[in-house]
Parts: structure tokens; sequence; C-alpha cells
């Protein structure tokens, strides 16, 4: 376009110069050797355009002719590569689909048509041709090759790390994905490999550093970055947690900072906080962590913060993260459990079964049924709270690819993902509950509980006192015999014994001595 556009402006100018040539008639003389040569202006204007294209024209008739050879050269090793190119495409094809033959026949017709140090791609399909036949050894020799070379060097270095990796020599794959990330941040599977790798090893400074790398080549975006970072400043203020709180406490706090709903962070700072006797701080970022996400793990952490309070003072503590976020079921359950542990039962149950009427859960089965057994004993509403505990849905954990953990870990042992883990139901005890009829609600529940039996007082600690001796037996002597049509009389506990050795003549006797034996 640009071509056509400057083309016409010079035609423009040109005819504007002839024109304005031809407004202005003249002549124009010149004396050569003596001959005086008269011509118009326009005229020579015009033969000195002539003599220009003249010589243009000559003079590109002249380099054609003189670069011919090259030119014909140049065309047939053009056509000659096109060829060779056409090769290359059909063979990779053939490689993708599986076709290790036609690779193979394709890889040599482009080796005879193009030099294989000039075009990388014929090593790729000799690669792949091995890989497809089985051949892993050629197929290391050309990744090897391709390393040497520059312009290929990552795709050698990933195909290395894919045939350790195959051949379960982890070492190898490592020093491979490490290799790759320090020559090229940027190449996400290196950086991913290699912050694994650092992760399991524990080397989490490598890792932040790598981290950082990716963050700079724009492999990762600033939230997913910031995320990451995170977690593993969290997983290396957990190790430090013993021997540097104040290390620790500083990671942890900088985790905070770019991932303020990190539950681990925040246990792992108030943690910190409390092994520097810091009482104050630790419940700020507690309770900050509290607001954002109610989690169990936060609520026991600082109810128990201060190892010399008793049950009540716990219990204080309790109400204090229910004003914090109220109407939550980790709210009313914390303040339920400390509750029990002060004796103050009615508290207990009534923050239970506002739990309950929220969402039913193992977890607050249990606890209702910890708390009939302190307040009334009765063993009906024991077992019927068990029962509902077993049908209830199971309660959250730290779950990461399927497996379950007690503990919150910065990456996954499986798949080795970072921050994998989360908390929720696992995916085992998503089918349903432990027995069959599962609870709707915790409401029904409530409402067919059973009615209480014979009262008991609230159980104390006290010594059990020793049972008392066995008194001797005095010897039993024979029932007498009823008078016909009448009823035998049935004993205590029901009808004949089934063991077969016992006689039923004697079976209310030997009831009785049993009873007073015991």
């Amino acid at each position: 376009m640009i071509r056509i556009v400057v083309y016409i402006l010079v035609v423009l100018a040109l005819g504007f110069g002839f024109s304005w040539l031809a407004d202005r008639p003249g002549e124009l003389q010149i004396v050569w050797q003596g001959q005086l040569i008269e011509m118009s202006l326009t005229a020579a204007a015009t033969l000195i355009v002539a003599i220009v294209a003249i010589v243009m024209i000559a003079w590109w008739l002249v380099r054609t002719l003189w670069t011919s050879p090259h030119s014909v050269r140049r065309y047939f090793r053009a056509r000659k590569r096109d060829r060779g190119y056409q090769a290359i495409s059909t063979g990779l094809i053939a490689a993708g689909a599986g076709n290790a033959a036609l690779a193979r026949r394709m890889s040599a017709r482009a080796r005879g048509l193009i030099r294989a140090d000039q075009e990388p791609l014929i090593m790729v399909l000799e690669a792949q041709a091995a890989l497809i036949e089985g051949k892993h050894d050629d197929a290391r020799r050309m990744y090897e090759q391709m390393v040497a070379d520059p312009e290929t060097r990552e795709l050698g270095l990933r195909g290395l790390y894919l045939e350790a990796t195959r051949a379960g020599a982890h070492e190898a794959a490592r020093q491979y994905a490490e290799r790759a990330a320090e020559d090229a941040p940027y190449l996400p599977w290196a950086a991913k490999a290699a912050l694994e790798y650092r992760c399991q090893t524990s080397a989490w400074s490598d890792a932040i550093h790598l981290l950082d790398q990716q963050r700079v080549a724009g492999v990762l975006t600033r939230a997913e970055a910031d995320r990451l970072k995170a977690v593993l400043l969290t997983a290396k203020a957990m190790d430090q947690l013993d021997g540097d709180p104040a290390a620790a406490r500083d990671n942890a706090t900088s985790a905070l900072k770019l991932a303020k709903d990190l539950i681990p962070a925040s246990l792992t700072a108030a943690r910190a906080y409390l092994r520097e006797d810091n009482l104050r701080k630790a419940a700020s970022v507690l309770e900050a962590a509290w607001k954002l996400s109610p989690h169990p793990e936060i609520a026991s952490l600082y109810v128990q913060a201060r190892g010399g309070d008793g049950a009540v003072d716990r219990l204080k503590r309790a109400e204090r993260l229910e004003q914090v976020k109220p109407n939550n079921i980790y709210s009313l359950l914390i303040v339920a459990e400390m509750a029990l542990e002060a004796r103050d039962f009615g508290k207990a149950r009534a923050k239970a079964e506002g739990a309950a009427r929220m969402q039913a859960s193992e977890r607050m089965f249990l606890l209702l049924a910890d708390i009939e057994d302190a307040e009334t004993g009765d063993q009906a509403r024991i077992r019927y709270w068990m029962s509902q505990a077993l049908k209830a849905p199971r309660d959250p954990a730290w779950v990461a690819d399927g497996q379950v953990s007690e503990t919150w870990l910065p990456y996954s042992p499986v798949s080795g993902k970072l921050d994998a883990f989360e908390w929720k139901i696992p995916y085992a005890q998503l089918s349903g509950p432990v027995e069959e009829g599962t609870v709707v609600s915790g409401a029904s529940a409530l409402a067919e509980l059973p009615p209480l039996g014979q009262p008991h007082q609230a159980r104390e600690n006290k010594p059990t006192p020793a049972p008392e001796p066995a008194k001797p037996v005095a010897p039993v002597s024979p029932p007498a015999k009823t008078a016909p049509g009448t009823a035998e009389p049935e004993p205590f506990f029901g009808g004949a014994p089934d063991d077969p050795g016992v006689r039923d003549g004697s079976k209310a006797q030997d009831e009785k001595t049993r009873l007073n034996l015991f």
C-alpha cells in the first residue's frame, strides 16, 4: 500500500513539473565542440528523464545477468528447503499420531534435504520417533545434543527432565529442573518442579527467591505470587518456631500482610508471640483472623493461650470470641465446650443445641453426649446422641488430593502442589455417614430426643468407694413345688436362661445368689 502511494506521488510530481515548464516556455542553447544545439526546456527535461530511465534499465539488465547463477542456485536451494520443511511437518504429525515408521522415514528425508545443524527440528523429530519406538537411550542422546545448542537448550532440558522422571531418577530430574529454572525462570514447568523440590527439602529461602524470579519474569500474577509467598513464609516460620521465635514471628506477620485469610500464618504468628510472653499481641492476631474466617484451631489456641487460666477464665475468653463473631457455629461450639469444663451445664447445653439447630455435625452431637453424661448420666440419651453422631456428616479437616492431614502442610505430599490443603470435608466421607438414616437436621434430632429418665446428680470427681466384701451364701433348699393350676413365678431378669447347663428348677435361686455376689 505504501509503495502504491509513493508511486502515485512520484507520477503527480512529474506531471506537475512538466506542466510548470509548459506554462513557462523557453529555449536552451548548448555549444559543444563548436556546434550550437538549441531546444526547448520541455524537450530538454524530457530528454533527461529518458536518459535516466535508459540508464536504470541498462543497469538492471546487467545486474540480472551478473547475478543469474546465484539466483538460480538460490531458487533450487529454496525449493529443496521447502521440501525438507514439508518432510519435517509430515514427520511431526506422524510422531504425534504414533506412526514411528513414517516419522523415521520423514526424518531421514529431512536430513537429506536440510542440514541438521541448521534446523533443530530434525533432532526433535528423531527424539520423538525414538520415544515412540521405546528407544529411550537414543532419545536421551538427542536431548543431550539439544542441551549443547543454546537455541534448543530449554527443549533438551525438558526432555531430559521427563525422561529422568519416567525412569524414577528423581535426583537427576531435580538437577535438570534446577538448571532450567536458573537459566530460564520464565519456564512454568521448570519453576514449578524446582519449587516443589525445594519445598520437599524445606529450602524455604531458595523457594522464595525462585518465586520472586517467577514474579519478575511474569510467569505468575501478582495475586498468585503473593499467595504462594505467604504460604512459603508460613512454612518457614513454622520451622523456626521452636528455635527462633522472633524470626518466626517476623515471617508469619509478613505472610499475613500478603494473605490476611491464611489461617496457619495467624496461628504461627500467635504462637510466636506466646513464646515471647506477648499475650496481648497474640490475642489481637487471633481475633483478627477469627473475624475473617472462624476456625476451630484459632478458638482452641485463643482459649488456652494463658496456661494458668482456670475453666471459668477459659469460658470468658470463649465468650469473647462469640462477641467477635456472633451467630457462628464454631463460636457456639467453643463456648459450649468451655462451659462444660466449667460445669455450667445450662449454658453448655443451650450453646450446643443452638449449634445443632444451625448445622448438624459429628463434633456437635458428641459434645451433646458429653454434656448429657456429665449432667444427667442418662444412658438412653447418651446412646441417642452417640447414634446421631454416627449418622451426622463428618467434620471438616485439612485435605489435599484426597489425603487428610491432622495439621496444615504447605504442599501436597501426593502431587507436590503448593498451597494445596483446604479446610473441608474429606472426599472419602462425602458419600454418607457411618450408619444409615442420615440426620436431616439438628433441630429434628433435638425434637426426637427421648425424655429424661430417673434424675441423676451431676457427676463430680470423687473417689470411688471400695466394694464391700462378698457375704457368705447360705445353703439353698430346693424350691417348693407349686400347686396345680398355679403359675410358676417369673425370675426378675426375664425368662429361662440361655445356658442349657442351668437347671430350670433353680433359676430363681441362681439369680438371687448372683446378686449377693455383686
